[in-house]
């Protein structure tokens, strides 16, 4: 009979379970999530800076972070180094009360630099950092 094992010491029928169609479903599942995984990561288009939201009041004297697409750094139009950011902005939001900042980075720079700006702003206690961007119908920028 098929199914059934004959053994010399005649202890009975024995049934074994037949796993190949199992192992054959698990291998192709792992080819199919070993293809499609790459493709999650890298399948997100994310377009930046271009934003769709609302305009924010303006206050008397905001301050502002500029990122040029070459590496410079501006504060409100003047020149600083990478280095003196975090001193100069302690002694700019020195006086105070909205410790709020507005940062205008080229969208063509790196993340990594963008990212290692705001962290400097944060460790001059700036926690109000607001990222501008252009809406979606604009075309260039000032």
């Amino acid at each position: 009979m098929a199914g059934f094992r004959n053994s010399s010491d005649d202890q009975g029928p024995v049934a074994e379970i037949n796993i190949t169609p199992l192992v054959d479903v698990m291998l192709v599942l792992l080819v199919i999530f070993m293809v499609t995984a790459p493709l999650m990561e890298n399948g997100i288009p994310v377009q930046l800076p271009k934003a769709r939201a609302n305009s924010l009041t303006k206050e008397d004297n905001p301050v502002n972070l500029i990122l040029t697409k070459d590496g410079r750094i501006f504060v409100n139009r003047t020149e600083i180094e990478a280095g003196d950011l975090k001193t100069r902005l302690e002694s700019v939001f020195n006086n105070r009360d909205n410790k709020e900042i507005f940062i205008r980075a080229d969208g063509t720079l790196p993340y990594a630099f963008v990212a290692q700006t705001m962290a400097t702003v944060k460790s001059a206690g700036i926690y109000k950092i607001g990222l501008v961007t252009l809406p979606p119908e604009a075309k260039g920028g000032k």
